[in-house]
């Protein structure tokens, strides 16, 4: 936009330069062609009148711009210049008769016309009649140089802002309509990063290059989801295929004599087999295609809070949707759950806070454990993501537990993030789509 508004302004300041160099041209063109053909009118008049009768006529010929005289020619009269415009539309309007154009000096012949601001000079025209008689014309009210009268201020300053203005609202029309390509690409790029599986693809019409930006994103886009399904297929096919084996070695442990060995036996295999089943359930995270219902938010956190409560878990609710929430039951469910279950692994105990915005509830998680570095906030997300201070297997987990919760939130157009609480310990702030009343345009 400031390379176009600058380039706007310098065509315009050059535009109107040109225009007013054009505008006193042929405003002083147009002067001298009037007066030269006015005067070659009263030559012809008085060519017809005997010498006599042109002394008697001589002042009611005179005209509202000229002023006529049989007399003798001044003698200070200083001749202008054969290529001085007026010279040649004299030229023009009278090519068949001998006319000079002078300047002489306004104390000569002012007759009461002179004021103040006026040329110093007036115009005199000498010609030859047919018999040879000389006319001098005298052109007290015509300046020998009209000069352009710029336009007062105010008025000149008013007009450059309207034409400015109709030029920005253009370009700004013109950029909008130029850039929409690029937001269409910036949207599709954002619904790639969170949700590559259901994002659409970018149209590809329009002009060549951006038919071949989208052509491209849109290549770009399967190959992603293409990595994406490969990898989950492989998760979930290494998933299952190890429980045949991890069931043998179960059967297998339990002929072992040795008791302690048999449990630190068991234990290992306990730890494979729910590695085995979080990457399942990461694998069917991103594969749920159920519709979406209403959700009753309060009663899912209420049933969610007391299962807590069973297993001797502290966990409090404060604030109300006060109204349903479109989102997938058991998904939903278990996401909360991973969520809850992880604030109370670090932090031992739980709050969460309800906000009903308009079209958003949102869920704030809050955990009252050590916290975490700023530059591991996101990185918890990742599949098998531990923290250096959850490395045990007591308490650290498979590190899939945020990331399928998060695969899951996502999937029903929600999402979940973290951030330091200034008292200490861990926010997941979980926001959920838009209540189901809305979604139908109830208000």
């Amino acid at each position: 936009m400031a390379i176009w508004l600058l380039g706007i302004a310098l065509v315009l300041a050059a535009s109107f330069a040109l225009f007013v160099g054009e505008r006193e041209r042929v405003g002083r063109a147009a002067l001298f062609e009037g007066v030269a053909q006015e005067v070659a009118t009263t030559a012809d008049v008085l060519d017809h009148l005997g010498p006599s009768e042109r002394a008697a006529r001589i002042e009611e010929l005179g005209r509202r711009r000229l002023r006529l005289a049989l007399g003798p020619f001044p003698s200070n009269a200083r001749q202008l210049d054969a290529d001085h415009p007026f010279v040649r539309a004299l030229q023009e309007a009278m090519p068949e008769r001998r006319a000079s154009a002078y300047l002489l000096p306004r104390s000569e012949h002012s007759r009461g016309d002179h004021h103040r601001g006026e040329s110093r000079f007036v115009l005199l025209v000498s010609v030859r009649l047919a018999d040879g008689a000389p006319l001098n014309v005298y052109m007290p009210g015509i300046p020998p140089q009209p000069e352009f009268r710029a336009p007062a201020p105010a008025r000149l300053l008013a007009a450059l802002a309207a034409l400015v203005g109709g030029v920005l609202v253009l370009s700004w029309i013109a950029v909008r309509l130029a850039t929409r390509p690029l937001r269409a690409m910036a949207e599709a790029a954002n619904r790639l990063g969170d949700d590559p599986e259901r994002a659409a693809p970018l149209p590809t019409g329009g002009p060549t290059e951006v038919a071949a930006a989208a052509t491209a994103f849109n290549r770009m886009q399967q190959r992603v989801r293409e990595h994406i399904r490969e990898r989950t297929r492989i998760l979930a096919a290494i998933s299952h295929d190890l429980q045949t084996p991890v069931t043998r070695l179960r059967l297998r442990a339990e002929q072992i004599d040795d008791a302690a060995l048999r449990q630190r036996f068991n234990a290992d295999l306990d730890a494979m087999q729910t590695l085995i089943r979080e990457g399942l359930d990461f694998a069917r995270s991103r594969d749920d295609a159920t519709s979406l219902q209403p959700v009753d938010i309060d009663g899912l956190l209420d049933a969610i809070t007391e299962d807590a409560r069973e297993l001797g878990w502290q966990v409090a609710v404060s604030g109300r949707a006060g109204r349903p929430c479109p989102a997938r039951p058991p998904a939903l469910r278990r996401a909360l759950w991973n969520i809850v279950e992880n604030g109370i692994k670090f932090g031992e105990r739980v709050d969460i806070t309800v906000h009903a915005a308009r079209e958003r509830i949102v869920l704030e998680i809050r955990d009252h454990g050590p916290g975490m570095a700023e530059d591991e906030l996101e990185k918890v997300f990742e599949p098998f993501y531990r923290t250096e201070s959850s490395r045990s297997r007591d308490t650290g987990g498979t590190g899939l537990g945020l990331a399928i919760a998060r695969n899951l939130l996502r999937a029903q157009g929600g999402d979940v993030r973290l951030t330091n609480h200034p008292e200490g310990g861990l926010i997941a702030r979980v926001t959920l789509g838009a209540a189901a009343g809305e979604k139908n345009g109830h208000p």
